[in-house]
């Protein structure tokens, strides 16, 4: 059965960074930079994302000599979807009266 419920703060983070350039490949520790979250909260979200179709993982495939490969993510068309549907609307702004001089 889906779950239909409204991702929560971190998730909305990490979808918000990962569809301001949905079609570039992203290390998970670029992701807990941009986003400030810690890799024990960064990694289960990016893995449950993925889980569910939401996200591509693959591996870096000629990481330089001495480093192991790394893991890259990005969103699917789902999770574009996912991404451009939870993100709140921005509210018109509200016209605030100046208030003016008495002699005005």
């Amino acid at each position: 059965m889906p779950r239909n419920r409204v991702p929560s703060p971190q998730t909305m983070r990490i979808l918000r960074a990962l569809a301001a350039e949905p079609a570039r490949w992203r290390y998970g520790y670029e992701l807990g930079t941009e986003t400030g979250l810690k890799a024990g909260s960064l990694y289960p979200i990016l893995v449950r994302l993925a889980d569910r179709g939401l996200l591509e993982a693959s591996w870096e495939e000629s990481p330089p000599q001495g480093r192991p490969a790394r893991h890259l993510y990005r969103l699917t068309p789902d999770g574009q979807e996912l991404a451009a549907a939870a993100a709140p609307a921005r509210p018109a702004r509200a016209r605030r009266r100046i208030p003016q001089p008495d002699g005005a």
